[in-house]
């Protein structure tokens, strides 16, 4: 097909919208740090395979790209990196592994991880969720309430410990 009917500017170039950024402090674990640092990366090689196809007529993939990078990369600069260097496990604080007891008597362990890296279904959970809110300053033998849509559930904190 001619490059004369191939429309140049249309709505597909547009650059997409950016992805939104939470509004809270972006805390991360070195962990989660590498991982952005890794997704980054990731998306950077990708955007190349993309601009290097021989058929470029569909931009889209190539935008998703380029805004997955801006996300990626905000994220990297507002990043906190907090370690725990000099800091106990007298209290849970963020990047603490954290095993609660709850009433049924029922044994769990989260660790409190930035949003990026945060996945329930592992056990990572973000500063700001409300099971890690009722966590953080708890001690050992603290019975805390975890308000959840379903009713509040007492968690007893058993230990402490860094991941």
């Amino acid at each position: 097909m001619s490059r004369a009917f191939v429309k140049e500017d249309g709505p597909d170039n547009a650059p997409l919208p950016d992805l939104p950024i939470s509004p809270y402090p972006n805390y991360v674990t070195p962990r989660g740090f590498a991982q952005l640092q890794a997704r980054l990366a990731e998306a950077q090689t990708r955007l190349a395979g993309l601009r290097a196809r021989m058929d470029r007529l569909d931009r889209l993939p190539e935008a998703a790209a380029e805004r997955d990078i801006r996300y990626v990369e905000a994220r990297l600069k507002s990043a906190l990196l907090m370690t725990s260097e000099g800091r106990g496990c007298e209290e849970v604080v963020f990047g603490h592994r954290v095993s609660v007891v709850d009433e049924g008597g029922a044994k769990t362990a989260y660790t409190i991880v930035g949003e990026d890296e945060a996945d329930a279904a592992t056990g990572h959970i973000a500063p700001q969720s409300p099971l890690a809110r009722a966590l953080l300053g708890a001690q050992p033998g603290d019975v805390v309430a975890w308000r959840r849509p379903a009713g509040v559930v007492e968690l007893e904190v058993l230990a402490i410990a860094w991941p």
